[in-house]
């Protein structure tokens, strides 16, 4: 069974840090990309890094990049996403997506192949 567990969310102050955990199973971890997307309340989900896990190339939507690192711990068949200088716009619920492509363009989301049921991020004033 596929499973992508996200975990690492919470309430955070504006300027502060957090680091989301992706644990995933049930498929060849090194032969996937795995994505983190974000959706916040009343918007479309949005892509925001991606990692190719077989040789650890990482992506990032251009406004992400600089707060956000994404990583991977490829012995616990895990990812991460460091957050720093959080900001209240960056409150949403963080998912996790594994697939053979990044797709971090608007709407391409969809096409991600599986998905984890999220992680909720607070950013506060």
């Amino acid at each position: 069974e596929v499973q992508l567990v996200e975990s690492g969310g919470g309430l955070v102050q504006a300027g502060g840090s957090l680091r989301l955990s992706c644990a995933a199973s049930g498929f060849p971890f090194d032969d996937y990309v795995i994505g983190w997307f974000r959706q916040a309340p009343g918007k479309e989900r949005e892509g925001v890094s991606c990692i190719r896990i077989s040789d650890r190339t990482t992506y990032y939507r251009a406004s992400m990049k600089g707060r956000f690192t994404i990583s991977s711990d490829n012995a616990k068949n895990t990812v991460y996403l460091q957050m720093n200088s959080l900001k209240p716009e960056d409150t949403a619920v963080y998912y996790c997506a594994a697939d053979k492509f990044c797709r971090l363009y608007p709407g391409d989301y969809v096409g991600m192949l599986y998905w984890g049921k999220g992680t909720l991020v607070t950013v506060s004033s």
